[in-house]
């Protein structure tokens, strides 16, 4: 095509003022037709702020007609912005006051501060050693998921100061870090008293009553479990009573983990990958498939004495009794596991990673082995299959090795090097290419930037949305939306029948 406009004849001399004039003026109508739509378009966007406009846009959305210009239909997320700072900023400024740990004496980390740079994902990695390949790699605590999730928030391309334009409401409570407070408080009121006062402050406002609540939702950068304190009376009751206010059981939460309610959904740890463009998850990528790597399995952790269904103990003794398999013990003199560079070393040389239960069902190293490249092979369903259902391909399969152990009794007679030795070359390849290629998904990228390539912000999101539009569904086909919303279900933590 280029080459035949290229060589076309030129017109003769006595006919070029005539082609330029009326050429001219076709150009002008054009661009005259383009102005036009254009202003046209931006009428239909949201960005006026104006009142009258803001009334035409609810009468609009409330006829249920769409713009074909506005890319946004459907995915409006409105954030309320005027949520009182004790429940987020006011958090952020007294971060020495927040535990950076599990636990509330945790040692040299007794403070949250360090971590809170660079919009939450922590300091730069300055020196790596070779093992990390560019500077998107951050010191990054698990804690702030919903620090980092806000500040991708505000970069969100569909955001609304119109709440009946929004599709969902976004609450920027920071709840982790407000409940990491009082967790060990022995005094349950203190305890609950935040929790008590935010549903109060959101069930009083205006966009509640639209859903109810139903088209609500918080992030947390801790288990779900956490919220949902059941037993005050045991010698040491667990977690806060959020989840099981009148209130926020009408909202969804996003957290690291899910509890076994309906309206808890899994979205994955943060890494300390935070790429700042899509080129630098290409070039991670292509690095992850070309390594070499000397060990056939790997297992990076701890054992847990104290849990007496624990399987740790059984895989670190097969692991040490095999010349095929890198075992870090973290917390062992000389070895930092909170130190990317250590975990990422090992998981990088290693084709499988044992991912067992730790403190609870899942753990942020399953989603520090797939982003090197490494196999995760799981022994609970809970540990990621029923949890990450946005992130995660539906055939576990196709990207990772499954081992059912509820406890030592059921890997008495397994052999985990003879099984993963049994496994095909072919097939072996298959799913780290399957691995590799989720990597996307699995990371949040630099809050500071905007890529082109979908991550895990982007997939929560797409996830959270249409979660609410099933519940709209239900509203418009005249069905009780309230009815399985918050049910509990137990199919989570259910060991499957077969393998597959």
């Amino acid at each position: 095509m280029f080459k035949s406009l290229w060589f076309q004849r030129a017109p003769h001399p006595d006919r070029m003022d005539k082609l330029l004039t009326g050429k001219c003026s076709r150009e002008v109508l054009v661009g005259i037709l383009v102005s036009l739509c254009l202003c046209f378009a931006l009428l239909f966007l949201h960005s006026s702020t104006s009142s009258g406009f803001g009334n035409w846009v609810n009468i609009l959305a409330s006829r249920h007609v769409h713009n074909i210009f506005d890319s946004c239909a459907g995915r409006y997320i409105y954030v309320y912005d005027d949520l009182p700072a004790k429940f987020n900023y006011d958090l952020l400024r007294n971060c020495k006051s927040l535990s950076s740990g599990s636990h509330s004496d945790s040692g040299d980390n007794d403070n949250m501060c360090p971590f809170l740079v660079n919009n939450g994902i922590g300091p730069e990695i300055g020196s790596s050693r070779g093992v990390l390949a560019n500077k998107s790699w951050f010191t990054t605590n698990p804690y702030l998921l919903e620090v980092i999730f806000h500040s991708r928030m505000k970069q969100y391309e569909c955001l609304t100061n119109i709440s009946t334009l929004a599709s969902a409401i976004y609450v920027p409570y920071y709840t982790g870090l407000d409940a990491s407070l009082h967790l060990w408080d022995n005094n349950l009121t203190v305890r609950d008293a935040s929790a008590k006062e935010l549903v109060n402050w959101i069930s009083g406002k205006p966009e509640w009553k639209k859903m109810w609540g139903r088209d609500h939702f918080m992030v947390t950068g801790r288990t779900s479990w956490d919220f949902r304190r059941t037993n005050d009376s045991s010698e040491w009751p667990w977690g806060s009573f959020l989840r099981f206010l009148p209130e926020s059981k009408n909202m969804s939460m996003l957290s690291v983990e899910g509890s076994l309610w309906k309206n808890d959904f899994a979205i994955p740890y943060p890494t300390n990958f935070h790429p700042a463009n899509d080129f630098e998850i290409i070039q991670w990528q292509n690095r992850m498939g070309f390594l070499e790597r000397p060990y056939l399995f790997a297992f990076v952790g701890a054992p847990r004495p104290g849990m007496q269904k624990s399987i740790r103990g059984e895989l670190i003794d097969q692991c040490r009794a095999s010349s095929a398999c890198k075992f870090v013990h973290c917390g062992s003199a000389g070895i930092n596991c909170n130190n990317p560079v250590t975990v990422m070393k090992v998981f990088q040389s290693s084709v499988y990673c044992l991912q067992p239960p730790g403190d609870s069902h899942t753990r942020r190293s399953a989603f520090d082995s797939m982003l090197a490249g490494c196999i995760p092979v799981f022994f609970n369903p809970g540990s990621a299959y029923n949890q990450y259902l946005w992130h995660l391909p539906k055939n576990h399969s196709t990207y990772s090795v499954f081992i059912p152990a509820k406890d030592v009794s059921d890997l008495k007679d397994v052999s985990i090097e003879k099984l993963l030795l049994g496994i095909s070359k072919e097939k072996q390849l298959e799913m780290r290419k399957k691995v590799i290629e989720l990597i996307p998904k699995l990371v949040y990228a630099d809050p500071r930037s905007r890529l082109v390539t979908e991550d895990a912000f982007d997939f929560a999101v797409m996830g959270i949305l249409e979660r609410i539009e099933n519940v709209r569904q239900l509203i418009r086909e005249g069905k009780d939306p309230s009815i399985g919303f918050a049910d509990e279900d137990s199919y989570k933590y259910t060991f499957p029948e077969t393998l597959e």
